[in-house]
């Protein structure tokens, strides 16, 4: 009988120290507490606690979680410094840094976070108008971090990011919203109606432009060519008179060379001016002027007719 009881007491032992054996897993803590009292944090690795004195304090999975971890609290109505009520609903990235802080610092610590949230961002929203909330997002999201990580830090936990996700204004100032949108894009559509008419208007002006320097271009480019074309025609004309009263004075030249090399006497001379006389008094001139050697002349024949007929 006595074996089989020492048997049981042996197996009740083991079983009771393998219960108090634990393993905590890669960012994991546990917070050890001895009779009530705090007396050590477990990290990664194999563990033993004593049976009946120690124990894991009373947490939700007895382990505190060092990963960062995402809190999305629901949206919050808050009342905006014009007194516009919106719903605002945030996202909060957190860690915990110090297990004995977090397990002993606050009563639910993530009530606690959300909270401290929700009146944090009715306080930061309360300085803003409605307008100025949809356009300070990031100085939201940095007010809110630096507020939460100071009220935190004596909770063991490091509030690493804090993000706007929505906000939603009341229904009848998002239909306003909505008319003054479109009534901006209609704006802008106008503006680049404009704008592309005016731009159209200025291409067709320096189209002009262009073809009327262009045409004026082709115009003095013409003048240029005629007036270099009467000009070659006025130089060939002048080269040609030229080159006829050249051949002119060139052929009086020769004939007073014969005349001179035929040495003719002064009955021959006269008798072609005699010639010359009779061509110039064809009845066409009303004025003749005679020289005075034709005209002896013309008085020698005169007396020699009459001498003619006398000896008939």
């Amino acid at each position: 009988m006595f074996p089989y009881i020492l048997l049981g007491i042996v197996l009740l032992i083991l079983i009771i120290l393998i219960a108090n054996i634990r393993i905590v897993p890669q960012a994991s803590a546990y917070v050890i507490q001895r009779l009530g009292a705090y007396r050590t944090t477990w990290s990664t690795g194999f563990h033993w606690k004593v049976p009946f004195i120690d124990e894991v304090a009373m947490k939700v999975n007895l382990k505190v979680n060092l990963k960062e971890q995402v809190a999305d609290f629901p949206p919050q109505p808050v009342i905006t410094k014009d007194n516009a009520t919106i719903q605002i609903d945030t996202v909060i990235f957190f860690q915990i840094t110090d297990p004995k802080a977090y397990t002993y610092g606050v009563e639910r610590p993530m009530m606690a976070i959300a909270n401290l949230s929700a009146t944090t961002l009715r306080n930061i929203i309360g300085d803003l108008e409605l307008d100025a909330t949809f356009t300070s997002r990031d100085i939201i999201n940095s007010k809110m971090r630096t507020i939460l990580d100071e009220a935190t830090d004596p909770w063991g936990i490091k509030v690493n990011r804090v993000e706007v996700k929505n906000i939603i204004p009341p229904s009848d100032v998002q239909a306003a919203m909505e008319k003054q949108m479109k009534a901006e894009r209609e704006k802008r559509e106008s503006i680049l109606r404009a704008e592309g008419e005016k731009q159209s208007q200025i291409l067709v002006a320096e189209g002009k432009r262009a073809a009327m320097i262009l045409e004026a271009e082709a115009h003095k480019q013409s003048a240029i060519l005629n007036a270099e074309a009467t000009k070659e025609a006025q130089i060939r004309e002048a080269e040609g008179q030229a080159e006829a009263i050249l051949t002119v004075q060139k052929a009086t030249a020769e004939g007073l060379k014969m005349i001179k090399d035929v040495q003719l006497d002064a009955p021959v001379i006269q008798l072609k001016s005699l010639e010359a006389f009779e061509k110039a008094a064809d009845g066409k001139a009303t004025k003749i002027i005679i020289p005075s050697e034709i005209q002896g002349l013309a008085g020698m024949a005169t007396s020699l007719g009459e001498l003619l007929k006398k000896d008939e």
